[in-house]
Formats: C-alpha cells, sequence, structure tokens
C-alpha cells in the first residue's frame, strides 16, 4: 500500500494548483481572443424595429417593443405576472440564466457558494427573466439596434426558443416572490424581495455553465438575427465591444 508523506501531498497540491491556474489564465486568453472576434451583420440595414441591448454591467438583457405586427409578447408575458400588473409599458427585456441564481440571489449579498457552483458547472435548471420597462434611454449600458421586420422575426423565434412551455404553448411562470418568501420562511430570514415591480420569470429552456452563461445566450441572439456579435462570450463585455 503506498503511503503519503507530508511533502509528497504538499507537491501533488500545488500540482494540482498549477494546473487549476493553468486552466484558468487558458480560459482568460480564449475569452479575450474570441470576444474581439467581431461576427459582422449579415442582413440588410434597416430601421424597420427598434431593439436594445442593455447591460447592468454583468448581465446583458435584449429588449423589444411590448407590442408590435409581428409579435405582441403581452399575450405570453402576462402583465398580471409582475407585482405592478402595469399594462403601459412599450419595451420588454429578456435575459436568460440559471433559476438557482435568478430566484435566490436577487442581489450579490445573497450568494450562495453552492448556487454560483452549480450555475458555473452546468448542474441547475434555467430561467427566463423579463422586464417591463415604459422607454429606453440609449447610453453606454444601453444601445439601440434598428433591424428589419424579417430580422425581428427571426429574433422572436429565437427568445421564444428560450422558454419552456405547456403542450398548449404557454410558457411557465414562477412565482419569484412566493418562491424567496418560502425559503427566506425555511431559513429563518425576514422576506425583503428586492426584484422590481416589473420583473417576471419563467421556466427556461437547456442550463447555465461557464461557456454558455447569459451572455453568451444574448450574443446568440444577435446571431440569430443577423446582427453584429462577438465569436464567442461569456461576458457581457464581448457583446458591447461590437458595439462601441
Amino acid at each position: 500500500m503506498r503511503r503519503f508523506t507530508l511533502s509528497s501531498l504538499l507537491r501533488h497540491f500545488a500540482v494540482a494548483l498549477l494546473q487549476l491556474i493553468g486552466l484558468l489564465g487558458l480560459y482568460v486568453i480564449v475569452v479575450f481572443v474570441c470576444a474581439h472576434i467581431s461576427i459582422p451583420a449579415t442582413t440588410t440595414p434597416s430601421n424597420e424595429v427598434s431593439i436594445f441591448i442593455k447591460t447592468n454591467g454583468v448581465h446583458t438583457d435584449i429588449v423589444v417593443p411590448v407590442k408590435h405586427e409581428i409579435m405582441d409578447w403581452s399575450k405570453v408575458v402576462k402583465y398580471e405576472h409582475t407585482l405592478a400588473r402595469d399594462t403601459t409599458p412599450q419595451y420588454l427585456a429578456f435575459g436568460w440564466g440559471d433559476k438557482g441564481f435568478y430566484l435566490e440571489t436577487p442581489t450579490w449579498d445573497d450568494l450562495k457558494l453552492s448556487t454560483a457552483f452549480k450555475a458555473a458547472f452546468g448542474w441547475g435548471s434555467a430561467a427566463m427573466h423579463t422586464t417591463f420597462y415604459h422607454g429606453m434611454t440609449e447610453s453606454a449600458s444601453c444601445k439601440k439596434i434598428t433591424i428589419s421586420k424579417r430580422a425581428y422575426q427571426q429574433l422572436v423565434r429565437y427568445l421564444q426558443s428560450g422558454f419552456l412551455r405547456t403542450r398548449a404553448g404557454a410558457f411557465l411562470h414562477i412565482d419569484a416572490q412566493s418562491s424567496y418568501a418560502r425559503e427566506a420562511l425555511e431559513e429563518g430570514r425576514a422576506l425583503v424581495y428586492r426584484y422590481g415591480r416589473h420583473d417576471a420569470f419563467y421556466e427556461g429552456v437547456g442550463s447555465y455553465s461557464m461557456h454558455h452563461t447569459c451572455n453568451t445566450w444574448a450574443n446568440n441572439a444577435l446571431k440569430a438575427c443577423q446582427q453584429k456579435a462577438c465569436l464567442w462570450t461569456p461576458f457581457d463585455f464581448g457583446i458591447f465591444w461590437q458595439y462601441e
């Protein structure tokens, strides 16, 4: 039977640590290179439909008109699924991501190691986070993109594909407020619901991981409607570099 000494254990630990650092370094290099490789728009320029890409500094949303001749999103993303129940917003933002992260981490203070670990390695399920907005203001963190109706049809199909549906085709709503309340009650915490009054959550398709993040999903949305994008990115800056 092989016996391990303290020095041999330390050597094995050092080798494993160096391998991990090497993998992380390789990941960073690949991210940087792929984020700087541009995928040009392959559709004819048009100003028929205005969409937006919006970031909170970490996560990218795709923002579209609530109502358009091509798609009335209010029929599937219900106003009554939000706390505000406001029927006047003009825009709707879509963000795909890890369900556990969305429901258990309203703020970074709520982040758990177990939640981050599951998300990083694709062990959780996905959710769609939607937010209604009355208007959009262009800025460094909110870029307007004008596209054709045909491109918007392609984008609509892509956004719809991110939702898990019932047999009848309805999006599966998640009552995030009740879920957070139940968790708070079980853990003996005070309930402080931190999501906005215009937010709603739905069951999503797929799973989040280090190579397929919320920003990868948003970047793929731009590719789906033939707009400028980067080759691949897990971070928001890869997308916004293309629209500086």
